[in-house]
């Protein structure tokens, strides 16, 4: 066997491997799910449910009575609406397993009710054998009830929304903008750590039971520890025998269809719920907007983590390393810099902030194979239009990426918001390739 097949075997079947330890069949972990209202016992019916409540301007708990919900099966098999009590409580008994769409019409709210994000009329749950879920549609007093929040106060809550999801953005797109400074690089299977990392977490959260914040740490150091053996296991063998930058590319977009299959084959299609800081509905009011907990410590820890890669790659010896190879590899060897051992911290370094992003994506959203995919595209856009090769260039253009998709939402549907960071990505590559923080280069 080569030093190649042997590299190649080695980096690729590392993920293979843990994957298969940590997943021992092909159905995936099943969660319990904080939020479920009771623990669900052999041969008892599933149920998806919820209650209907805000809080009047005295803060205190009002209850939505005569409310119409429906739910209804993916494959639309199933079909059944109910109309909520005195308490705001609805139920619905479902026939099994799958995922269910639960919807209210925002029409027949009271006058002085609407939903915190006119887009979350509808919420889809996956249920799993012998589990229920509660649903929660976050319900609001104030004006525009029955046609909605006022436009200023709604662009108001996604600005916060837009900071966040830049934030996770941009912890993740600084160890591709990295990776792709020092090495030359452009690596399409980075959206699979981002992934790596979410699903660690919810093994160690989920099926273990272990706390959120002591499985997201071991997430980081899963995924930092992975990055580096991809390094060492496959694109360095590569490197070493002279494969070419174009090449190399076209692996990274197998290597990121293998990995994203052995996650479909483990973890399954269906979109799954971490065990905590999931039903969170009180939290810091600022006007209109309200930050739950849940959020506002995604904010900071991102803040945090980006302010401490900023300190490191100023003042550190290893980081002033990194800097120096992405700006000229050749000279920064020549002056005695471990250029192999600087690459391997930054793949290092690059995974475990992408395995880290990818826990808070789930925190905010959900956990699902496709996540660091889906997210691909916006990385992209933002380390371009930051300026490639460069942290910092990375870190201001993902946050506008985040703010300018979640705000688009304002007028064009939700389904269609990544469309707007693909224009950006096209805008910025006709009008200024380098980004903003990049320099113009001579060619010839």
């Amino acid at each position: 066997m080569s030093r190649l097949l042997r590299g190649a075997v080695a980096g690729i079947g590392l993920l293979v491997v843990v994957g298969t330890l940590l997943w021992a069949s092909p159905a995936g972990a099943q969660e319990p799910g904080a939020d479920d209202p009771a623990e669900q016992e052999p041969g008892q019916s599933q149920q998806v449910s919820g209650t209907l409540r805000y809080k009047d301007d005295s803060g205190e708990d009002v209850f939505v009575e005569g409310l119409e919900v429906t739910v209804e099966s993916a494959d639309g098999s199933f079909s059944e609406t109910v109309t909520s009590d005195e308490d705001g409580r609805w139920a619905v008994e479902v026939p099994g397993p799958g995922r269910y769409t639960a919807s209210i019409d925002p029409d027949q709210l009271p006058e002085d009710v609407s939903l915190r994000d006119e887009d979350r009329s509808a919420l889809t749950v996956t249920l799993a054998e012998g589990e229920s879920r509660a649903v929660l549609f976050a319900l609001q007093s104030g004006e525009g009830g029955r046609g909605g929040s006022h436009f200023f106060d709604r662009a108001a809550r996604l600005s916060v929304e837009g900071l966040k999801f830049g934030l996770i953005i941009a912890i993740c797109a600084i160890g591709l903008s990295l990776i792709f400074g020092t090495t030359g690089l452009v690596n399409f299977a980075h959206g699979e750590m981002v992934t790596w990392g979410a699903l660690v977490a919810f093994f160690f959260n989920v099926t273990l039971g272990w706390p959120m914040v002591l499985s997201a740490a071991i997430a980081v150091v899963v995924g930092a520890i992975t990055g580096l053996g991809i390094d060492r296991g496959l694109w360095r063998p590569l490197e070493r025998r002279g494969t070419g930058l174009i090449a190399m590319l076209v692996i990274t977009i197998g290597v990121g269809i293998l990995i994203r299959y052995v996650f479909l084959y483990q973890f399954g299609g269906f979109t799954r719920t971490y065990a905590d800081y999931q039903l969170q509905t009180e939290g810091l009011e600022l006007g209109p907007v309200t930050i739950v907990p849940r959020d506002l410590a995604t904010i900071l820890i991102s803040l945090g983590v980006l302010v401490a890669v900023a300190l490191a790659l100023q003042l550190t010896r290893i980081g002033k390393a990194m800097r120096a190879v992405a700006d000229n590899r050749d000279l920064a060897e020549s002056s005695g810099i471990d250029v192999e051992r600087v690459v391997g911290y930054v793949w290092a370094a690059g995974a475990g902030l992408a395995a880290l992003g990818g826990v808070l994506l789930g925190l905010a959203e959900q956990v699902d194979w496709l996540m660091g995919f889906r997210l691909l595209l916006l990385m992209f856009a933002g380390v371009i239009l930051g300026g490639i090769g460069t942290a910092y260039g990375a870190l201001i253009g993902s946050i506008v990426i985040g703010l300018l998709v979640q705000l688009s939402t304002l007028w064009v549907a939700p389904e269609l918001k990544n469309v707007v960071a693909l224009l950006v990505l096209i805008i910025i590559l006709i009008v200024r390739p380098q980004g903003i923080l990049g320099q113009a280069e001579r060619v010839g």
